[in-house]
């Protein structure tokens, strides 16, 4: 996981680098966001164009192409480690089809009890997270 940005009340938001990281994920959220990773990962990795035609050279610069293509996936973290809630933003610049997703465990709503720390990272990332647009699953 790579260091974004802190939060309120000690709470720290980091991104998802891995498949490894967001099946933990997936498991201590009791969602599917590695699913989810997976689709945006394999998707970026289909953009790829590599700069050479040498065979052992070919793979150069694909991590970076990913990493800026796809979508963020990132996860809230109490002092503990604990995970509280996790977000998908677009990658930067967004594309048309890109969504902004914010969930709490089992695709509760995050937003009652998380809102401060939601606030820290859309500040941080220069995007306005709204409740409404983020939250997908309506009132629950």
């Amino acid at each position: 996981m790579k260091y974004i940005c802190d939060a309120p009340d000690k709470k720290t938001w980091f991104r998802l680098e891995t498949e490894a990281e967001a099946d933990r994920e997936s498991e201590l959220m009791d969602h599917a966001v590695a699913k989810h990773y997976r689709r945006e990962r394999k998707q970026a990795m289909g953009g790829f164009k590599p700069a050479s035609t040498v065979n052992f050279e070919q793979n150069i610069g694909m991590e970076a192409h990913i990493q800026r293509s796809m979508p963020l996936f990132l996860t809230l973290r109490n002092p503990d480690g604990d995970a509280l809630v996790t977000a998908m933003l677009p990658p930067d610049p967004p594309d048309s089809a890109s969504k902004t997703i914010i969930v709490g465990p089992g695709n509760s709503d995050p937003y009652p009890d998380h809102q401060t720390s939601i606030d820290a990272l859309g500040a941080h990332c220069k995007i306005t997270l709204d409740r409404s647009r983020c939250f997908p699953y309506g009132r629950q």
